[in-house]
């Protein structure tokens, strides 16, 4: 005999009534069937007699939207040959109703007794008419009232179960009957004077349970609306699959940490008696679900599944009274016990000062109560503090048989939650080393879940959440390249990088959790957006709270930049092509890389030197190796090699310079290329980056622009460029005279920098530098004659945005 249990979502209306009725028929093996109330019916059972309680007559609105829902239930499933019986039940059990309600109304009180008899009628009446449908489908069949089978204490609300006459009293009616379909009612049972009691919400798990152990049952099957149990909650985790295989004692470890697809106590009867426990799915009845038996077969998977607890309070025990003195976590949990509070967690300092304990937030006022109470000697003798309160937390699990023969599983655990800012309040493992646990902020809890999923079960892909500000010239090649490489990076590097997030100047664009950006129609989106608020733009970055979070800067603005240390704290890397940050006050650089050292985060800024080309990762793993720079020599503005490689006194200096920056290879303000402002900052940074405490006021800057080029407006620059085109010719006629090349090197030696004009022999390195081309020549203790040179396109949007592409990927590799 099997055993067949039909949550809610499974009997919610007539049109899943009859899926149910399509996998009873389909069994051939006799069965008992235990089905929950309709879909949302015991809610509602709960509001009718609260509000009864509170004289509030809005109950009645509610019986009757409960009275019309199952009467149209009744109506779309029966014939109306087959209606006037069941239509004339569910009036009866609603006049029955209305009158206890009533009742409640004028006494204005709701006990557990009564609200117990309340909300029994949801399962009576889905199973009376189920049962009426099965008859009128040619379904022979018992029904069984549970209330006179499966006997309890009178602990109203979550019923004890006495198995020994439980037992007795379902054996004897199924053997003693010739059907071999049953059908009863979940949830609901009696105590010794025959008031009704229930098992708990999700007790119809529990009722099945019952049956199951009670008959021998070769098999209990849980049908739900999901395909058995999950490595994760499918509604956070979108690649959270199916546990195929688990064991019983994973299966109450995931139920009891929150998964809610099977209700906690139903394992225990079937463990004892070893039947095989299926959770499978109403809506698609061919797919294999989960089986849970006597030990798991989760295949090549350490961890079995990920839980979560919200509306966790945590509870904080502490004083020096405490050391060496035994019986203290006693008298608390006597306490706690005294008042019905259920203990979910429990961990104590090594030091024994102060022990902690999770529990229901709802129980949190009434445990310090009765803890406070219980130790107000030592409380008031100054030995013990009052009850700590901590609420808005939840508990996060790890769940898996075989963690106990792995090690590392904590590091990985713990690690992996680090990266993402998810601070750890309190942690628990149990003895069997089945579950590690932690209490975290219920703020991380989606993120967390989403973590450590990634961590232990999405070998297929890590996702990393970019947002950019700035989709101009480079933040628009950037998109372009991500689009066109998004199916390579999940091929090859197992990558998924979505685009949460792109902000310009005057719009910003968000997508919901689990979804990205069409990188499609990406501009078209934006025009739309919200109006452009900075600071609206990184609250909503950290408040999104995604994992794997990166900021994209592709602005030159000192706003963005002065943002980047609140995100560095909340664990967002930040990749910057702007260069502000890097170049500013040496303690403002400082502060960034200590902050992202101290959180676990990067601050990437690679095309801040020589845009797309390797430079400052050259240098860095030059370092980390051990290696020592003695000298960098560089030419570092594509604008001024592409200026002095183009001009020859034939057309004018000015020209030459326009046309740099209509081909998009000058700032903005071309001034800051011409006048060295730009070199000076790409030495300073490279001289930082090569362990020196350097500031902008520290570097020579030898200018070649007349100081009068500085006056006045960007036009104002161009029209004093033309006056002093004589000035220029001179510069070029002297380096062309001594067979050079004009370039604009900037170079660091023994704590020293300095940019400028200089002349270029043909033996030079920079001499054959065309283009935009930037070179850059590290002299270290291994390269101290011929230097490791880089060189390459320093500037152009396409090479910019490469460089930042290779930023976010190296967040990636971390």
């Amino acid at each position: 005999m099997k055993v067949l249990k039909f949550g809610g979502s499974s009997v919610a209306n007539a049109e899943n009534i009859q899926k149910v009725l399509a996998i009873i028929k389909a069994a051939s093996d006799p069965q008992i069937v235990v089905v929950s109330a309709l879909g949302g019916v015991t809610d509602l059972l709960i509001k009718a007699g609260t509000l009864a309680e509170q004289s509030n007559e809005a109950y009645k609105d509610v019986l009757q939207k409960l009275e019309t829902k199952h009467l149209d239930t009744a109506r779309a499933l029966l014939p109306v040959t087959h209606q006037s019986s069941c239509l004339s039940m569910i009036k009866q059990h609603f006049n029955e109703l209305d009158e206890i309600c009533n009742s409640v109304f004028y006494l204005k009180e709701l006990s557990l007794r009564t609200k117990d008899r309340v909300i029994s009628f949801g399962e009576l009446l889905s199973s009376k008419i189920i049962s009426a449908f099965m008859l009128s489908q040619g379904l022979e069949h018992d029904w069984l009232d549970s209330r006179k089978l499966i006997k309890t204490n009178s602990n109203y609300g979550f019923a004890a179960v006495n198995f020994s006459v439980t037992n007795d009293k379902i054996a004897y009616t199924v053997t003693s009957s010739h059907k071999n379909l049953f059908l009863a009612p979940g949830f609901i049972s009696s105590d010794d004077h025959g008031n009704t009691t229930t098992l708990g919400r999700g007790g119809s798990d529990y009722t099945a349970a019952i049956f199951a152990a009670a008959v021998n049952a070769s098999s209990l099957e849980i049908w739900t609306d999901v395909t058995g149990m999950m490595t994760a909650d499918p509604r956070w985790v979108l690649n959270a699959k199916t546990i195929t295989h688990t064991s019983y004692q994973e299966a109450m470890e995931l139920s009891h940490f929150g998964a809610k697809v099977i209700y906690p106590p139903t394992i225990q009867p079937v463990m004892q008696k070893n039947i095989p426990t299926w959770v499978k799915n109403t809506f698609a009845p061919n797919e294999a679900g989960t089986v849970i038996t006597g030990a798991s077969d989760q295949q090549g998977e350490i961890i079995t599944g990920i839980s979560s607890i919200n509306s966790i309070a945590l509870l904080s025990l502490e004083g020096s009274g405490m050391v060496g003195i035994p019986g203290f976590s006693k008298r608390l949990f006597e306490a706690l016990a005294s008042e019905k509070v259920n203990v979910i967690l429990i961990t104590q300092s090594s030091s024994e000062h102060s022990i902690c304990v999770a529990v229901n937030t709802n129980d949190a006022n009434k445990a310090k109560l009765a803890v406070d109470t219980t130790f107000e000697i030592e409380i008031t003798q100054g030995r013990l503090e009052p009850l700590k309160i901590e609420t808005d937390l939840s508990i996060i699990a790890l769940v898996g048989d075989k963690m106990r023969h792995h090690t590392g599983i904590a590091g990985r655990m713990f690690s992996a939650l680090g990266r993402n800012a998810v601070n750890i309040r309190a942690i628990a493992q149990g003895s069997s080393e089945r579950n590690i646990s932690a209490v975290i902020s219920s703020d991380d809890v989606k993120k967390a879940v989403n973590v450590l999923h990634e961590a232990f079960f999405e070998t297929t892909y890590k996702q990393l959440n970019v947002f950019i500000v700035g989709a101009g010239n480079v933040g628009s090649k950037l998109l372009d390249q991500l689009k066109q490489q998004q199916q390579f990076l999940l091929e090859h590097l197992n990558l998924q990088v979505r685009i949460t997030g792109i902000a310009n100047s005057r719009k910003m664009l968000f997508v919901d959790n689990g979804n990205e950006i069409n990188l499609n129609i990406w501009k078209e989106e934006l025009e739309k957006a919200e109006v452009m608020n900075l600071n609206a733009f990184v609250e909503t970055v950290i408040q999104k709270n995604l994992r794997n979070s990166v900021f994209v800067d592709i602005t030159a603005n000192p706003d963005v930049a002065a943002v980047y240390n609140k995100l560095l704290e909340k664990v967002v890397s930040v990749v910057a092509c702007n260069k502000i940050a890097a170049s500013s006050s040496y303690e403002s650089y400082s502060k960034l890389k200590s902050l992202a050292k101290e959180y676990n985060a990067l601050f990437l800024f690679e095309t801040n030197v020589g845009a797309g080309l390797p430079v400052i990762g050259t240098l860095n793993d030059l370092r980390r190796s051990g290696d020592k720079v003695n000298k960098i020599q560089a030419v570092l503005s594509g604008t001024l090699n592409f200026v002095f490689n183009n001009y020859d006194g034939t057309k004018p200096f000015t020209e030459v310079v326009r046309q740099a920056q209509a081909e998009g290879y000058t700032e903005p303000d071309p001034r800051l290329d011409l006048g060295g402002t730009d070199v000076m900052r790409k030495i300073m940074i490279l001289a930082r980056e090569a362990g020196e405490q350097i500031e902008m006021d520290d570097i020579t800057n030898n200018y070649f622009l007349p100081a009068s080029c500085f006056e006045g407006s960007v036009e104002d620059f161009y029209t004093e460029m033309g006056k002093q085109e004589a000035h220029f010719k001179a510069l070029y006629d002297e380096a062309a005279a001594k067979n050079c090349k004009l370039k604009f090197v900037a170079q660091y030696e023994n704590g020293k920098a300095s940019v400028g004009l200089q002349h270029i022999p043909s033996n030079s390195d920079f001499y054959h530098l065309y283009g935009k081309d930037n070179i850059v020549l590290f002299y270290t203790q291994r390269y101290p004659e011929q230097p490791l040179v880089v060189k390459g396109a320093g500037a152009g949007a396409d090479v910019t945005a490469s460089g930042v592409f290779a930023d976010i990927i190296r967040v990636a590799r971390v």
